[in-house]
């Protein structure tokens, strides 16, 4: 066995990556097909089943569904392709005609989340969904959802969220952004590495301040919200200087500014996990990257001209979409570190509601376990003391194999709140010191596995990473006790957009996020009593992840996400 304690060089530890977190990514794929690409403009009028709302591009038709209505692959800025590719996006051209928004459009280039195969979708992919009421109605809440995927797989005509829209009286815009390569890729000759994915995001933003009205929406009321790379997409935006002005409140699902991973938690050969990461190390990777594609050792000023001139499919390979997967901080976009930045204040002063699952880390482990067993408690002991050293009898202690009913769910359980649970309740009270916060923690242990993987005897995935979103989204049917958490849960994340708070009549109180002793965050479990205020940092040992140093400091980091 590889000693635990060796860090992997980028590219082995890049296909390692791969191999082992890749098929994790449906969780935040849900279970829809991809869109034709863009459509061309039809000059008709619509009807009762093709409404047309204008836009500032020019109108488009949607499709109706009876209780709400459609509007999908409508681009929000233009094509960054050929000498756009690798600069910030620039607005989207005016149409004229009607343009046919009934089919999603293109999903941004990428590679299968699953299994071999090629390249799929287009750099000619910025285009986003929206799903509204049907019927006349104005000054709506606005939510505005950003896929998962790691920054380098998903799309947002993946997600149906037509409870929100119905249930919750609420316009909802699910957006592509340009991933891996194409989205966060740094160079010299670009001033650094300008995290074009998330500048994707913010003209997206943009686009539906000029464009709300006309679904019924309110510009002054539109609420951001995303999980795993999506949540912490929402971080960002809360830290960012160009996203001030764009939103109202923020919603953070299962990925905070302060999400990480021990070292060697998966495998061990992968360091420390952290999202987000300088600037500098986006920059030299990109120098390197031009290199090994044929266009560096060139005049100052000429390399990207080379690299721009390249077919996408040189682009679109496992290791480059995985190394530019790291969102850059450093420059214009992110100039502080987005935990840091909430440490100190530094952040736009809105309403947050933000948490995780209970088992966020089952899912991951589930894949590494035959490789890599967790399966007797010397073996326990062994993953203890390969990621936390010293330590490691302190977090044994905490996390006594003999409480668990196996060495493997031990090791589980103290990763999700070590990477999750905790780092979320630390970035709660940083923003609890200057905005209303509310915390959750989504703890349906019999939740529907979506995903299509399987489940290895004797560990279940329980509430796992991206559980939740069947609750919000349409995916797989639910219980009858689930299907009534989905209402609560819808209720909450709609009146939360529309007023601040997801309190209101007939829903279990949500307390907001307080100093201890008052309760930290709100369970969130089917059945009687599985709605109630938690301490979730005394259930989840956070004293003692608050006072070990920073999860694998002064280990090999790596930047490909969760």
């Amino acid at each position: 066995m590889p000693d635990p304690r060796r860090s992997p060089g980028p590219a082995r530890g890049g296909r390692l990556h791969r191999r082992v977190l890749g098929a994790l990514l449906p969780v935040l794929v849900l279970l829809c097909t991809a869109g034709s690409g863009p459509r061309a403009a039809v000059a008709s009028a619509g009807s009762p089943e093709r409404p047309v709302v204008g836009t500032a591009e020019g109108p488009v038709r949607g499709r109706a569904h009876g209780t709400y209505d459609t509007f999908e692959g409508i681009p929000y800025a233009a094509a960054p392709t050929g000498p756009l590719r690798w600069r910030l996006p620039r607005a989207a051209p005016r149409r004229a005609g009607v343009l046919d928004a009934g089919a999603p459009g293109a999903r941004c280039a990428q590679l299968p989340a699953i299994g071999p195969g090629g390249r799929e979708g287009s750099e000619d992919c910025l285009f986003l969904n929206v799903t509204a009421p049907a019927g006349p109605g104005r000054a709506r809440p606005v939510m505005v959802w950003f896929h998962g995927g790691g920054f380098r797989f998903g799309s947002g005509d993946t997600y149906r969220p037509e409870p929100m829209a119905v249930r919750g009286d609420a316009v909802v815009v699910t957006v592509n952004y340009r991933l891996g390569v194409f989205g966060f890729f740094g160079h010299p000759e670009l001033g650094g590495a300008p995290d074009f994915g998330l500048a994707d995001q913010q003209a997206a933003l943009r686009w539906v301040r000029a464009n709300a009205a006309g679904f019924g929406g309110d510009p002054g009321r539109v609420t951001v919200f995303g999980a795993s790379a999506g949540g912490l997409s929402v971080c960002a935006h809360l830290v960012s200087p160009g996203s001030a002005g764009l939103f109202a409140r923020a919603i953070v699902q299962s990925g905070s500014c302060s999400t990480t991973m021990p070292p060697y938690s998966l495998l061990p050969t992968l360091g420390t996990y952290e999202p987000f990461v300088p600037q500098e190390r986006t920059v030299s990777a990109g120098v390197a990257a031009a290199a090994a594609l044929g266009c560096g050792g060139r005049p100052a000023g000429t390399v990207l001209g080379c690299l721009r001139g390249l077919d996408a499919g040189r682009l679109v390979t496992a290791e480059l979409m995985e190394r530019f997967s790291g969102v850059a901080y450093g420059n214009a976009l992110l100039p502080v570190e987005p935990r840091r930045a909430l440490e100190s204040g530094r952040f736009h002063r809105v309403p947050v509601m933000q948490g995780s699952t209970l088992d966020e880390m089952r899912l991951f482990l589930s894949q590494t376990l035959a490789a890599y067993p967790v399966g007797t408690a010397e073996g326990y002991r062994e993953r203890l003391r390969a990621s936390f050293g010293a330590a490691a009898p302190t977090v044994e202690a905490a996390y006594p194999v003999s409480a668990f009913a196996t060495p493997a769910l031990a090791w589980a359980a103290l990763l999700s709140d070590a990477s999750f649970t905790c780092p979320t309740l630390r970035d709660s009270r940083a923003l609890a010191r200057h905005v209303p916060t509310y915390g959750y923690l989504f703890s349906d242990t019999g939740a529907p596995n979506f995903t299509g993987l399987p489940e290895p005897a004797g560990f279940p995935f329980g509430a796992a990473h991206g559980f939740d979103l069947s609750y919000l989204f349409t995916t797989v049917p639910l219980t009858a006790p689930q299907r009534a958490l989905s209402e609560r849960m819808t209720g909450y994340w709609t009146r939360f957009a529309r007023s601040g708070s997801p309190n209101g009549p007939g829903a279990p109180d949500w307390p907001a996020f307080g100093p201890p002793p008052a309760p930290s965050v709100l369970s969130l479990a089917p059945g009687a009593g599985g709605i109630a205020p938690l301490d979730a940092a005394a259930a989840h040992h956070c004293a003692l992840w608050d006072a070990l140093p920073a999860a694998g400091a002064g280990t090999a980091r790596y930047a490909a996400p969760v």
